[in-house]
């Protein structure tokens, strides 16, 4: 799932080496917390938060074949 996140996101942004997914889980979820250049910020988030919601929507996607909830959160 890490892949996939730094997939969709590093051709989003200008500094894509500094793309950086950590995976955090417990017994019932798991977040995966994205770290971007504070410069690419905005180009993640999109206006009105488009662009991660769309990113959130195929994270999601992809996990729901695990039993556990997927969470992704942008780390400022």
């Amino acid at each position: 799932m890490k892949e996939l996140i730094k997939t969709i996101v590093q051709p989003l942004v200008d500094h894509p080496e500094e793309v950086n997914v950590t995976e955090d889980s417990d017994d019932r979820n798991v977040t995966y917390l994205l770290s971007v250049n504070k410069e690419d910020m905005g180009k993640v988030i999109g206006k009105q938060g488009r662009v991660i919601k769309a990113i959130r929507t195929v994270v999601y996607a992809a996990g729901t074949g695990h039993n556990k909830r997927i969470h992704l959160e942008i780390n400022e």
